[in-house]
């Protein structure tokens, strides 16, 4: 989403704060940090592990000039399979992509790119290919509309083990958890209906692979829930890299945390899932869920490199004048 501040949060807290930029490492099992190399992904916005190719990563732009996903091998970060979806039309804003039960693609067109309030969203579902080549699949559009009127939202979940779909809408002071029939219907519209508060400006979501637990990402942090039966507990924070992180995914075994950026060879960062199998802190910056899991903390950080960035215009402007 090229329009927001976020973009720029990456070199305010590098000069400011001296941080590094996240590093990459080869990725052997799909569980390990990588780079997306392909020159074509440059607003990747969604991510998803494939449960029947080890390795394998899907993701999409977040506007592209077809209905493309792509799939990319984390041990090289090349593409090694284009998809072209047919039967969907032209999608207006593809944010997220996750994978449901028997190997099903869910594709969420639910943005609102340029500020448009649209009165329909759109989710599309295909099965993931079994030979990974450049092909087209049909997939199948469904009409999502909100019980109480056009969100703003980028976060889509399936749950792993009944298919149902949620949305995470996005709120000034946090969104909702949006529960979606319990199966999607081709032929109407599905209305979506909020449940939970989600404590954070979600720009992705994901289910662990059991469906145990989901974590939510925003640009500045994260938060790992309970799944707790559809009533959602906060376990805590995830730290996230700092920059316009759009996408978030477990890897295929659970183990894993993956977290994607925007751009042209953006990367991305693995570190332990919450309540998983590692016992220290990742090496690249993640210690999963922390016992610190206050409101206040997100919105503090939001605000600070809010204000560098306002302080690194000023300065700029003052530099033109002079």
């Amino acid at each position: 989403m090229r329009r927001r501040l976020a973009a720029l949060l990456p070199a305010a807290a590098c000069l400011l704060f001296g941080l590094a930029a996240p590093t990459t490492a080869y990725a052997a099992d799909g569980d390990e940090s990588f780079t997306i190399k392909d020159p074509r992904i440059t607003e990747s916005s969604g991510l998803a592990a494939s449960r029947q190719h080890p390795g394998i990563y899907w993701t999409h732009n977040d506007q592209d000039e077809g209905a493309y996903l792509y799939a990319v091998d984390s041990r090289t970060g090349e593409t090694v399979a284009t998809v072209t979806m047919t039967g969907v039309g032209d999608p207006r804003d593809v944010e997220a992509i996750a994978v449901g039960p028997d190997n099903q693609l869910y594709v969420g067109d639910i943005g609102d790119n340029d500020g448009v309030v649209w009165d329909h969203v759109w989710v599309y579902r295909l099965p993931e290919p079994a030979q990974l080549k450049d092909q087209t699949v049909r997939a199948t559009q469904y009409v999502v509309k909100y019980s109480d009127g056009p969100r703003d939202a980028e976060s889509l979940l399936v749950h792993p083990k009944t298919g149902r779909v949620y949305i995470i809408d996005k709120g000034e002071d946090g969104g909702h958890l949006y529960s979606g029939p319990a199966e999607l219907s081709a032929s109407g519209t599905n209305v979506f209906s909020p449940g939970p508060p989600i404590d954070l400006w979600a720009t992705d979501a994901a289910f662990s692979p059991d469906g145990e637990q989901f974590v939510v990402r925003g640009y500045m942090g994260g938060i790992a829930y309970d799944w707790n039966g559809g009533q959602p507990r906060r376990l805590g924070r995830v730290s996230v890299p700092l920059g316009q992180g759009e996408s978030v995914s477990y890897s295929a075994d659970g183990t894993k945390l993956m977290l994607g950026m925007e751009g042209a060879q953006s990367p991305v960062e693995a570190q332990d899932a919450p309540g998983g199998d590692s016992k220290s802190p990742s090496s690249k910056g993640g210690s999963g869920a922390s016992g610190d899991d206050g409101d206040s903390g997100l919105r503090i950080e939001y605000v600070v490199v809010a204000g560098i960035c306002v302080g690194l215009f000023g300065i700029a402007r003052l530099r033109r004048r002079s």
